[in-house]
C-alpha cells in the first residue's frame, strides 16, 4: 500500500529583510537632493556630501543658528511700498493735469488707458512685494554646523543640536590627528535663499572711533 504523498505546503509570502542601519555612502556616490548625507573624515579630507575639505585648510568649526532676516525684510517692504504709493500719486498727479489740459475726447481715453495700466502694474508690484516679503518672515531658523576654511568656501549642515555639538569636537579633534576617521549622517540644510538668512558673527561696536576688537554675539 502506497503511502499518500503529504500535501504540498503553500508557498510561503516573501517578506523583505528587516532594514539595517545604513551606512553613509561613500563620497559623491548617489544622485539627486537627498535630506540626509555623509560626513566623512578619512586621509586627511573631510567630505561633506560631495565635496571634499582638506582638513589643514579648516580654520573654524562651530554651531550657531541661522535666523531670517525678518526685520529687514519688513523694513525693505515698507520701503518698496512708500515708493509704490508715491508712484501711484504721481501718476494721479500727471494723469489730472493732463485731464485738464488734455485735447479732446481721444486724448482722455488714452489718458485713462494708461492710468489704468499703471495702477494694475501698481497693485502687481504690491502683491510681489508682500508675498517677497512673506519668504523671509514665515522662514524658520535652522540650528548649524558651520566648517569655514581659509578660502571663501563655508560647508553648513543641519542635525540635532547635540549631535551637531558633539561633531564640533570630533573634527577639531581630528584636524591634529594624522590617522584620524570619522563617519557619521548629518542633514543637508536647505534654504530657498541663502540671502534671506544672518551668517557669520553678530558684532556690537562700543564706542567711538578707533575701534580695536569685537564682541560676537
Amino acid at each position: 500500500m502506497e503511502t499518500p504523498e503529504p500535501p504540498a505546503t503553500p508557498p510561503r509570502p516573501w517578506h523583505r529583510p528587516a532594514d539595517t542601519p545604513a551606512t553613509p555612502p561613500p563620497p559623491g556616490a548617489g544622485s539627486g537632493v537627498a535630506r540626509h548625507l555623509p560626513l566623512v573624515i578619512s586621509k586627511r579630507l573631510l567630505w561633506v556630501g560631495g565635496a571634499a575639505y582638506p582638513l589643514e585648510n579648516i580654520v573654524r568649526v562651530y554651531t550657531f543658528v541661522l535666523r531670517p532676516r525678518k526685520a529687514e525684510a519688513i523694513g525693505t517692504f515698507l520701503k518698496r511700498i512708500g515708493l509704490t504709493l508715491l508712484a501711484l500719486l504721481l501718476v494721479l498727479f500727471f494723469g489730472s493735469l493732463a485731464s485738464t489740459f488734455g485735447g479732446g475726447a481721444d486724448g482722455d481715453d488714452l489718458i485713462g488707458f494708461l492710468s489704468g495700466l499703471s495702477f494694475l502694474a501698481i497693485v502687481f508690484a504690491v502683491i510681489w512685494f508682500t508675498a517677497d516679503m512673506l519668504v523671509v518672515v514665515t522662514a524658520s531658523a535652522h540650528y548649524v554646523l558651520a566648517i569655514e576654511t581659509n578660502g571663501q568656501s563655508t560647508a553648513m549642515v543641519s542635525g540635532d543640536p547635540r549631535h551637531l555639538d558633539g561633531l564640533v569636537g570630533q573634527i577639531a579633534a581630528a584636524i591634529d590627528e594624522p590617522d584620524a576617521n570619522l563617519n557619521v549622517v548629518v542633514g543637508a540644510l536647505s534654504i530657498s535663499n541663502p540671502s534671506n538668512y544672518y551668517f557669520g558673527d553678530a558684532v556690537n561696536i562700543y564706542g567711538g572711533s578707533g575701534h580695536t576688537g569685537k564682541v560676537g554675539s
